[in-house]
C-alpha cells in the first residue's frame, strides 16, 4: 500500500551480475604478480641499482677502468696523478701516494663497484667495496688520500684532526689544482 500510483520495478541494465569467481581472482592475482616482477625487473636496471666487478686498473686515486668501463668514486675527489704536496718545505708525489693507496687497499683483487649515474665525461660514479666488503670510497677519505666532495665530510674531519695523509702537508684540493693546470677537463 502506498500513496499514489505503483510504478513498475527498475530492471537492472545488466541482465546477468558480474560473477567474480575463482578464474577472475586468479587472473587478478597473475597482474599483480607481472606487475611486481616488472617492477623489480625496472628497479635492477635503473642508475642506481647497477653494478660491476672486476680487477681496477689504476688511472689515479679515485679513478680506474674496470674491463673497458672508466669509474670514478663518487663522493670524494683524490690528488690528481701528478698532483705534488709540499711537507715539510719539501715537494712530495701526493698523487702518485694516493694511487699507491688505492692500489694498496684494493690489493690487486677483484673490486665491486655500484655505479650511481655517470659524470659529463661518461665515467660511471660509483661506490666501491674491496674483496672483503670495506668501503673504499670511505677509506681513501679516512687514510687522507681524498677529500671529501659530497659525501664522507665525517672521515675527512677525522684524517684532518689526525694529520693522516695530505692533512700532513700543505696541498691544493685538487678541483683546485685541475682548474688551474688542466683547465679542459673541469
Amino acid at each position: 500500500m502506498g500513496f499514489g500510483p505503483q510504478l513498475p520495478a527498475r530492471r537492472s541494465r545488466r541482465a546477468t551480475p558480474v560473477r567474480w569467481g575463482p578464474g577472475r581472482n586468479r587472473m587478478r592475482w597473475i597482474g599483480l604478480l607481472l606487475l611486481g616482477l616488472a617492477a623489480a625487473v625496472l628497479a635492477r636496471l635503473a642508475p642506481g641499482a647497477v653494478e660491476t666487478e672486476g680487477r681496477p686498473r689504476l688511472v689515479d686515486g679515485d679513478s680506474f677502468f674496470i674491463g673497458q668501463t672508466e669509474m670514478r668514486m663518487q663522493g670524494i675527489d683524490a690528488p690528481e696523478g701528478r698532483q705534488t704536496c709540499t711537507r715539510e718545505g719539501r715537494e712530495w708525489s701526493c698523487g702518485e701516494d694516493a694511487r699507491r693507496t688505492l692500489q694498496r687497499l684494493t690489493a690487486g683483487k677483484p673490486i665491486r663497484c655500484k655505479v650511481h649515474s655517470t659524470d659529463r665525461h661518461g665515467r660511471g660514479l660509483a661506490t666501491c667495496f674491496s674483496a672483503s666488503g670495506e668501503n673504499l670510497n670511505a677509506r681513501m677519505v679516512e687514510e687522507g688520500f681524498a677529500v671529501a666532495f659530497g659525501a664522507y665530510q665525517s672521515e675527512e674531519a677525522a684524517a684532518r684532526s689526525a694529520g693522516r695523509g695530505i692533512w700532513a702537508s700543505e696541498f691544493e684540493r685538487p678541483q683546485e689544482w685541475r682548474r688551474r693546470h688542466m683547465p679542459g677537463s673541469l
